[in-house]
């Protein structure tokens, strides 16, 4: 489906009047990452899953600006009019999940409910922003090197190293991770990185405070960083609650899929 120079990628299963999820899944990933999540619950909800610009089979017709999150949420909302859904619930996973703030920000008549998993309304200072825009630079020219898939592989050994992912690389369902990581392009991967990254977009941080969405936070409890981010968010956000998934790093989803399922169940 073209729309606003994107053709989508998405999973759509509609189930009579049941209430609607909207789900984006987080850097790296594709509309599979929530399938554990969407067997758990496809018997009382409807859902929808996209592949993010830059990830899985989406493909961006136009030039890079495309890539960016505000051409990308005003494509997601093209593609919400054409399926005929007017208003949903919206989760978002990390990259995901800033995009999903963002969204329900400056489209808040279109969700009911937002579910933010390991996400931050981007960072406050301009000087933030300009040194994550070099570390991500750098990521993203190490991606554009990849030729081959061992290459690839190493790469996402490296990523999920990173100390805010805790365990995750000794998890049971970390190979499987790996394999559907490697569906992606890494040149696409790199683009979405240096136009939609964390040092690109603009600061939510002010804006968060006008939200009026019943919002669910949720973050591991070994990922110490993202729940310091939170707790600022519940503070400064009446509409936010905030939830600590117990024996979880970053990917909350993945590795305490009970705990996960039981905190997003409860507030929709």
């Amino acid at each position: 489906m073209i729309l606003n120079q994107y053709e989508f990628s998405y999973c759509l299963h509609k189930k009579n009047d049941k209430k609607l999820i909207l789900f984006l899944h987080g850097f790296l990933g594709d509309r599979h990452e929530f399938n554990p999540i969407i067997s758990s619950i496809n018997l009382d909800y409807s859902y929808l899953i996209i592949d993010i610009p830059g990830h899985g089979e989406t493909q961006v017709l136009g030039g890079e600006e495309y890539y960016s999150m505000s051409n990308i949420a005003a494509g997601i909302i093209s593609l919400l009019d054409d399926l005929y859904i007017n208003k949903c619930d919206l989760f978002g996973y990390s990259m995901g999940g800033r995009l999903a703030l963002y969204l329900a920000i400056y489209y808040p008549d279109r969700f009911s409910k937002l579910i933010l998993e390991s996400a931050s309304p981007g960072l406050e200072s301009q000087t933030e922003r300009n040194e994550r825009i070099k570390q991500d630079t750098g990521i993203a020219r190490k991606l554009e090197r990849i030729n081959t898939q061992e290459d690839f592989t190493n790469f996402l050994v490296n990523w999920y190293s990173q100390a805010i992912f805790g365990n995750i690389k000794n998890h049971p369902g970390f190979e499987q991770l790996i394999i559907n990581r490697l569906q992606n392009n890494p040149q696409e991967l790199a683009k979405s990185l240096r136009f939609m990254g964390t040092g690109c977009q603009p600061s939510l941080w002010e804006k968060l405070r006008q939200n009026q969405i019943p919002t669910l936070l949720l973050a591991g409890e070994d990922d110490p960083k993202f729940i310091d981010i939170n707790e600022k968010m519940q503070n400064i956000c009446r509409f936010c609650q905030f939830t600590i998934i117990p024996k979880a790093a970053h990917n909350t989803h993945l590795e305490n899929t009970d705990e996960f399922m039981q905190a997003i169940i409860s507030f929709i």
